[in-house]
Formats: C-alpha cells, sequence, structure tokens
C-alpha cells in the first residue's frame, strides 16, 4: 500500500547530534520549559519513555493503574481506565508544553505521570538530574517489531489526517519498501529506533536508581513480575497482603492489551485526529516474520549490531543473559 509522502518525518539539521524531523525539535524545546516542583522544591516526575510504538499506551496503563490502585482499584467499575483511554490520562510531557499547557502539567499532583518519545540526552536536565526526583520507565521493542508497528500505525494516522485536510491535489505515494527505507537510514519522528533504545539503556547502567529498562517481549512472557518490578522502582510496591489478594493479577488483567482493546471507550471516541481504536493492533512479538523478508530484517539486524557495538545490550534476550 502507498501513501502520501508528506505523511513521513522529514530530515532536518542534526539537534544535539541527533538526526531528528523538525516537528520533533520543536518538541524537545518546549519540553525544556517543564516547571520545578510546587514552592521551588525538587521536582518529583514519574516518566514512562519509550520509542513510538514499542509499547507505549500499555506502559501508560499499567503504570497508571499500579501508581493509583489505592484510589482507584482495579476491580473498580468506574476505574479511570474504563471511562478514558490511556493516552488522555497520561499526557505527553513534550506534547503538553508544545501547545503551551504547561501550567496543567504544573498542577498534576505529585509525583506527576508523564510520558514521552524523547531520546534521554534531550530530556530536561530537570528531569536526569541526581537531585531532581524523577524516575522514568523505558520500554524496548524488538527494531523489526517496532517498524511493522509503526507502519501500521502511520497508515492510519495518514487517513485521519488526509480525512481533516482540505480538498486539494494528492501528494506521491510512498510504499512499505520505503517506510523500510527510511527506517533503517534512522528517518524517524523520534531519531533512529536503535539510539533511542541505547540512550536509555546507558542511562539505566549509570543510574539505575533513575532508570527503570524493560523489554516489551519479556513483558509479555512475564506480566505480573515486570508489574511488581515497575511498582517498586515507582516507589509504590506492592504488599504481602495485596499480593495474597490478587491486585497485581488484577492489575494485569485490566491492563492487558486485550483487555483495552475491548473496552468500548477504545472501540470509539478519539485522541485528536486519531481513533482510540488506532492505538491498539495485535500487540504481539515476532509479527515482523509476516511482513518483512528475511534479506530485509538481516539487513536491519546488521544495522542494529553495528550500532550497538560495545554497548553490552543486544536484542537477543537468552544471549544477554548468558554474557
Amino acid at each position: 500500500m502507498s501513501m502520501p509522502l508528506t505523511s513521513l518525518p522529514s530530515p532536518s539539521p542534526s539537534f544535539h547530534s541527533r538526526r531528528l524531523p523538525s516537528e520533533a525539535v520543536r518538541r524537545v524545546l518546549a519540553a525544556g520549559e517543564v516547571p520545578p516542583g510546587r514552592s521551588g522544591r525538587p521536582l518529583r516526575l514519574r516518566a514512562e519513555a519509550s520509542f513510538p510504538k514499542c509499547g507505549t499506551t500499555w506502559l501508560k496503563a499499567l503504570a497508571f493503574a499500579t501508581r493509583n490502585r489505592a484510589e482507584h482499584p482495579p476491580r473498580g467499575l468506574d476505574h479511570p481506565l474504563l471511562r478514558r483511554n490511556p493516552h488522555d490520562i497520561v499526557q505527553y510531557l513534550e506534547l503538553q508544553f508544545a501547545q503551551s499547557m504547561g501550567h496543567v502539567v504544573a498542577a498534576l499532583p505529585s509525583p506527576r505521570i508523564l510520558a514521552t518519545h524523547l531520546p534521554h540526552s534531550l530530556l530536561p536536565r530537570r528531569i536526569t538530574a541526581e537531585d531532581s526526583g524523577c524516575r522514568i520507565v523505558y520500554v524496548c521493542r524488538d527494531p523489526k517489531d517496532a517498524f511493522i508497528s509503526s507502519w501500521f500505525f502511520t497508515k492510519k494516522t495518514v487517513v485521519a489526517v488526509a480525512a481533516r485536510a482540505q480538498a486539494g491535489e494528492e501528494p506521491p505515494p510512498y510504499t512499505f519498501v520505503e517506510a523500510f527505507e527510511l527506517f533503517c537510514d534512522g528517518i524517524c519522528v523520534s531519531g533512529p529506533q536503535w539510539q533511542h533504545v541505547l540512550s536509555y539503556w546507558e542511562a539505566s547502567r549509570r543510574q539505575p536508581e533513575k532508570v527503570l529498562f524493560l523489554r516489551y517481549e519479556e513483558m509479555l512472557r512475564n506480566p505480573a513480575s515486570n508489574v511488581k518490578k515497575l511498582a517498586e522502582f515507582m516507589g509504590c510496591a506492592f504488599s504481602g497482603e495485596e499480593e495474597a489478594a490478587g491486585v497485581v493479577h488484577d492489575i494485569v488483567e485490566l491492563c492487558s492489551l486485550e483487555s483495552l482493546k475491548n473496552m468500548d471507550v477504545n472501540k470509539s471516541g478519539s485522541h485528536g485526529p486519531l481513533a482510540h481504536e488506532s492505538f491498539f493492533r495485535k500487540g504481539v512479538a515476532g509479527d515482523w516474520s509476516n511482513h518483512i523478508t528475511p534479506a530485509m530484517a538481516e539487513r536491519l539486524d546488521k544495522i542494529v549490531e553495528d550500532a550497538l557495538q560495545g554497548s553490552g545490550l543486544t536484542f537477543d534476550v537468552a544471549a544477554e543473559r548468558s554474557a
């Protein structure tokens, strides 16, 4: 399928040594305006970070449900996730400031929960500094699945944006293969996916108390274990009584991709120009094998392997565990 070329992220001059689209640069500059904590106190923030289409929606739901389980029990019939899309509950840091909505962030109760697609190196120092009181949870995903998920999401995005655009001359189309070439060249809205992952991997090695590095594939295999890890890192570990009562299981069930996908609120409505349902597809690992050729997979794997050389990071989890 072909899509309008104008829907692709256009490359811009490098920013802090990273090639980002001009719109992304604007959001980086805007995110630098993040306010301090109330009364001049250190900012307390729980940031959910990811490259686009790498588990963002799922992580938002899990983080919110875990952090707010006392006020909103996961079995509650009026739970916010039953009424609102995760993207309406947990806002993007860079979008809030790009839209001059910093006062909304400042008014949120502490610790605030926000999300970001920015690379770690481009986050405001108010967030990354040792004394900031902020913690970052990052989820990474196999680059091949990240590309496939981005491709399908972009198709939905193009349809949504085109429906709102004024009638005019149709822009030239681009194909699946062209999109793959751009992804391999690192021309993405948040820069090269593997560099994005690497920036948080290195940060988690330097500051394990401030950056938690999760893997999408491991979250799928063992969601309960990862939810407990998430809760402990955010400073709201589950008590023995909660675990015995099945609270961890309840959060996993409430926030499962299948559950979120089938909620009425996510079958209708929209987040900006995008229908809520566009944020959900298969939510599985390894779907790339149904869409790209072995040669394409080998090429992307080689690009990523070369980029991560010497970092200790690999997308072969089994090999990494034995290293």
